[in-house]
């Protein structure tokens, strides 16, 4: 495979490339930079892209936001941090996080927690709680709703 691109051999790569799924600037100019294009080239193609809506940013954040919480379920606190790791300004995060309505949220918190919790099959009341709090906090919710969750869960099952 030939390793040097010609500007419009670029173009029509990276359009493919944006076309395929919503990507971010910083995953089209990585992916340039691999193509070995420098600087005024990927600028170039980035303006294209951007001018012929294959590149954007905010399309990108909240389709990112929706799939993760809905495919992956992620909490809003992984999905903020991915997001950050991506390069996306705070202003488009907050516009992606509200493509999450605070019902299907909440409804998908409690069915994960649900079901984790029934799910570890650990006897000691504080190693089970341990588990369960660390993998509802890796998946990204809210410590305070996490604890909340526990606490209810632990006296469901006491009655």
């Amino acid at each position: 495979m030939n390793d040097i691109f010609s500007i419009k051999e670029a173009i029509h790569k990276i359009e493919h490339f944006c076309a395929y799924q919503e990507r971010c600037h910083e995953e089209v100019a990585q992916k340039l930079r691999s193509m070995k294009m420098d600087s005024e080239e990927i600028d170039s193609i980035m303006v294209h892209l951007i001018s012929d809506n294959f590149l954007n940013e905010e399309r990108f954040a909240c389709s990112f936001a929706r799939g993760k919480h809905r495919i992956k379920h992620w909490g809003k606190i992984r999905i903020v941090n991915e997001l950050k790791s991506k390069k996306i300004t705070q202003t488009l995060i907050n516009i992606a996080l509200k493509e999450i309505s605070p019902e299907e949220y909440a409804t998908t918190f409690h069915t994960l927690a649900e079901r984790h919790w029934e799910s570890i099959r650990e006897r000691n009341l504080l190693k089970k709680r341990k588990k369960f709090c660390d993998y509802m906090l890796r998946r990204g919710f809210e410590s305070n709703l996490v604890f909340e969750k526990v606490k209810e869960l632990e006296h469901s099952k006491e009655e």
